[in-house]
């Protein structure tokens, strides 16, 4: 799989330069945004040096359609800009022969030629947090009484 959709899971506080700037690169400069990115060895070290402040994954067609029709929004002259028509994406992809919302997730899911203006064109997905908040790694306490029962 050559499409990975990455997620920011945790915030700004005690964060090393290289962290920060790895991130910005991603684009994910909020917690809980998310992008699409193509895998390479590059983008494979980069997702290492920021791995305990993103989770990611290989979406699946459903979930790249759903993710683009429902939360995608145009970054236009600096704006998020809400996809209203399939006019707004072929004024700034039409050259690079996508011109509607199917074109952009064929673009997205396959990792075409033009995958790096196409996702470029998208803001980066504001996603929620999920419900009942992210699983924690289970710590446990050790009590004296706990200590107890098991001598």
């Amino acid at each position: 799989a050559k499409l990975a959709f990455v997620i920011r899971i945790r915030g700004i506080n005690q964060l090393h330069p290289k962290v920060r700037k790895t991130l910005k690169l991603f684009r994910l400069l909020q917690i809980n945004n998310g992008i699409f990115l193509k895998l390479n060895k590059a983008t494979l070290n980069m997702l290492r040096i920021c791995e305990p402040y993103v989770t990611w994954g290989y979406p699946n067609l459903k979930s790249v359609r759903d993710l683009v029709y429902k939360r995608g929004f145009a970054k236009i002259d600096g704006r998020r800009i809400p996809i209203t028509s399939n006019r707004i994406i072929e004024q700034k992809l039409g050259k690079y022969d996508i011109i509607c919302m199917e074109d952009l997730v064929h673009e997205i899911m396959t990792v075409g030629p033009h995958f790096k203006q196409a996702t470029n064109f998208l803001w980066p997905f504001k996603l929620n947090t999920p419900t009942g908040g992210w699983r924690k790694k289970q710590t446990t306490l050790w009590r004296e009484e706990t200590l107890a029962i098991v001598r």
